[in-house]
């Protein structure tokens, strides 16, 4: 196991100081921000220097983030008592379907709150670049070239940043360039808002200093982040992309139908106690473990007799799901997973349909009785294997120099947070169509691989004898990580 890396993850802020504590995570300190005080209050105090001289925030898209962002944002400004000072306009291209859901929304011609992307970023103090990847790169320069000298871009995915790396190219110099990255899915960054609650962001600074931090810190908070960590968009981009291409989506993809299939096949059960045992354990009993106890308290959960199966069955996956984590991570750090979604996107590559076999139509039936889900305990296998293929990409992470906010929100939190709550809804193409067009396309590629390794590595030897040391788990840093970061929770839970 290697360390994390010594890099600071520290930050200063006068303006948010009220709000600010350090943590100590995995034998590093990082620097967090509250959204909310003692009594579950939203804060909006800081909002006012922070956004002193920004008199227009453009939002650009309406797609996942931009409806969720641009109404958050609205809503803080006037609870600030800013709505007067601050405009926020949306910013769509000529013609947009999107148009119609922004004038529901509030945002229209005649208030002067809904205006073209050039129109919208054009005198902007802070613009904020919600379109889709796909039109980031193939617009984000044109589109950027337009803002103001001295005003500042504002990100929620470092995909752009990594597009320019692979191009040899960089944002122009005279902007800021800030990050602030939710841990969800755009409608649930609005509903939990509405809701007294919220969902945690990352944040960065790419380009600028204080003023540009002071920002990004505001931003975050009026999205309604109960709390905010500090990343960098260069890691923030290639921990989300290798994050939703292994455990995150096609990696709980791949696991869950090599299981279900190894299960049926072999004759061991049919379909629907099959599915019951594997999907909806992993989606109920075994996330909401993970998520109220951490990985240490999926483990202490399991009955003493069936103890060794879980150790057994995590020893058998991890090695064989750690190479193959390896592999995504190299392959989305070097750049060619960007540029193999771009050129997909480009020639209009099709994305098949993930929903459809025999699994998620047994799914669909299963899902008709609640009662029948509602008796799903844990399956210790299924525990075992999903607990190794997260740690797997947590290791992967930690010996990548990643920080462990980051690593944990990306591996696990976000997981059984925030992700698999729509699987357990309406299947894999839920979870994953929710998703942006490079997570969808990531996931598709890497879940056929997922399930390749689990058939031809993993369960050939599940059910081995149960020895060896467990040690690199039960002492695992990411225990205690976990331990301190379930008290940063937002206080609503996802609900779909």
């Amino acid at each position: 196991m290697s360390a994390q890396s010594n890099q600071s993850n520290n930050f200063e802020s006068e303006i948010f100081a009220n709000s600010l504590l350090t943590v100590e995570l995995g034998g590093a300190s990082e620097t967090v921000m509250r959204g909310y005080n003692e009594e579950g209050d939203r804060l909006h105090d800081g909002l006012p220097q922070a956004l002193s001289g920004v008199a227009k925030i453009a939002v650009l898209g309406w797609s996942s983030q931009g409806p969720a962002q641009a109404q958050n944002i609205r809503d803080s400004l006037y609870s600030a008592g800013l709505g007067d000072k601050t405009q926020v306009v949306v910013g769509l291209r000529d013609g947009s379907k999107s148009r119609a859901g922004a004038e529901e929304a509030g945002f229209n011609v005649k208030n002067g709150t809904l205006d073209t992307v050039e129109g919208a970023i054009d005198d902007a103090d802070l613009s904020l670049m919600l379109i889709s990847d796909a039109a980031m790169a193939k617009h984000g320069q044109e589109f950027v070239g337009l803002a103001k000298s001295g005003s500042v871009i504002g990100l929620s995915h470092g995909f752009w940043l990594g597009h320019l790396e692979n191009m040899g190219e960089a944002p122009r110099p005279d902007v800021g360039i800030i990050g602030v990255c939710p841990k969800g899915m755009g409608p649930s960054v609005r509903k939990l808002y509405e809701q007294d609650s919220g969902i945690n962001t990352s944040f960065a600074v790419s380009q600028g200093g204080q003023r540009e931090t002071d920002l990004a810190l505001g931003w975050s908070r009026m999205l309604g982040a109960p709390y905010t960590f500090q990343t960098t968009l260069e890691n923030e981009w290639r921990s989300d992309i290798f994050g939703e291409r292994a455990v995150l989506l096609g990696g709980v993809h791949g696991i869950v139908e090599a299981m279900y299939k190894d299960l049926t096949v072999s004759g061991a059960m049919r379909d629907v106690p099959a599915y019951l045992h594997v999907v909806e354990s992993l989606v109920g009993p075994i996330s909401s473990t993970i998520s109220e106890k951490g990985l240490k308290g999926l483990y202490d959960s399991i009955p003493e007799d069936e103890k060794p199966v879980f150790r057994q069955a995590y020893r058998s996956a991890y090695g064989p799901l750690r190479e193959l984590t390896e592999k995504i991570y190299a392959d989305v750090s070097s750049g060619r997973e960007i540029a193999e979604v771009i050129a997909d996107n480009e020639r209009d590559y099709p994305m098949f349909e993930i929903g459809g076999t025999p699994m998620w139509q047994v799914g669909a039936e299963v899902r008709m009785n609640p009662l029948t889900v509602a008796e799903v305990e844990i399956d210790t296998k299924v525990a075992g294997v999903y607990a190794a293929a997260m740690m797997a990409q947590v290791d992967v992470l930690m010996s990548k120099g990643h920080h462990m906010s980051e690593i944990v929100n990306e591996s696990i939190i976000e997981a059984v947070d925030s992700l698999n709550p729509y699987m357990k809804k309406a299947g894999v193409a839920h979870m994953v169509d929710n998703c942006s067009v490079t997570a969808r396309r990531g996931s598709r590629k890497w879940a056929p691989q997922y399930e390749a390794v689990m058939a031809q590595a993993v369960l050939p030897n599940i059910d081995g004898a149960d020895n060896g040391a467990f040690d690199d788990f039960e002492n695992h840093p990411v225990h205690g990580v976990l331990s301190e970061l379930a008290k940063m929770r937002p206080p609503v839970a996802i609900a779909l």
